[in-house]
């Protein structure tokens, strides 16, 4: 049996975060982070620059191609977007080199961006003020899962098995047959990383929304993307999976069963938009 710790100690040794973003976190962590300072750390890359201004100034974002500067780009998003916006342009050469058994990565890719979509808008939908963050935040949800089938692939593609074919839930077969689940490697991994600490306690309840304290709602949130990804997984009606939605989610994120088809369009209309900014190399 493996614990989350192990499973990302593992993991850790394969992969780590850009040295830009690195120090962009110093610098947001510092007691009076600068936006000029920021700014100057993402000027000096001119790749990280090309692609930010990109991201920025496309539809999806509608800024209209009216930000034509690093620093105006820092000001206008504010230092928390800049960062969350940097760490997700930076996931796909994090993990690269990862080719994990058992896991088609462009599908797995493509289910985190969709599940970011999903929680971004639902987080709208609740007025939920940090909404934005909620994209990054459902592109690191499933993270565990591509940890687990990198180290022990075997034991995580067994408890895949047997939940489609027992439709026990996922992670009560991972806790059995792994000895943890997906949701607390991701939250390891998270801690690992040093991320804002919303990150793994949100991440680490996504499967139990109420066990993240303050952040119960985001949680909830999280929760209900990973149901929009899963229906796309199954290819079943929307009905089908608002169903298998419990009604404290519904009633957490004050949105009623009957939008899940809504938001399930949202996030697959938006899917090879944010495919395109954010994993620019994937494969078709």
């Amino acid at each position: 049996m493996h614990s989350a710790q192990e499973l990302v100690a593992n993991i850790d040794a394969l992969t780590s975060l850009p040295t830009v973003y690195l120090r962009i976190r110093e610098e947001l962590d510092a007691p009076e982070s600068s936006m000029t300072r920021v700014a100057g750390i993402i000027s000096a890359d001119p790749a990280l620059t090309t692609r930010l201004l990109h991201v920025v100034n496309s539809a999806l974002y509608g800024y209209g191609g009216k930000i034509d500067t690093i620093p105006r780009a820092v000001t206008i998003l504010g230092l928390q977007q800049v960062h969350d916006l940097v760490l997700a342009m930076s996931l796909g050469s994090v993990f690269a080199g990862i080719r994990p058994a058992h896991m088609d990565m462009n599908r797995f890719w493509r289910s985190s961006v969709m599940c970011g979509i999903g929680a971004r808008d639902i987080g709208r939908r609740s007025d939920l003020p940090s909404s934005e963050r909620l994209l990054v935040v459902g592109l690191l949800a499933d993270i565990g899962h591509l940890v687990m089938y990198q180290v022990v692939p075997a034991l995580a593609d067994e408890a895949r098995t047997i939940a489609d074919a027992t439709e026990e839930p996922l992670h009560e077969v991972e806790r059995r047959i792994v000895g943890c689940d997906h949701a607390e490697v991701g939250a390891a991994l998270m801690d690992q990383w040093r991320l804002p600490s919303c990150f793994a306690e949100i991440i680490g309840a996504q499967i139990n929304p109420r066990l993240a304290g303050a952040f119960t709602l985001e949680a909830s949130i999280i929760h209900l993307a990973n149901q929009i990804v899963e229906s796309d997984r199954r290819g079943e009606a929307s009905e089908v999976a608002a169903a298998r939605v419990p009604p404290v989610i519904w009633s957490q994120v004050n949105l009623p069963p009957s939008s899940f088809a809504e938001l399930r369009e949202t996030a697959e209309l938006g899917l090879a938009g944010y495919l395109a900014l954010f994993f620019p190399k994937l494969n078709d």
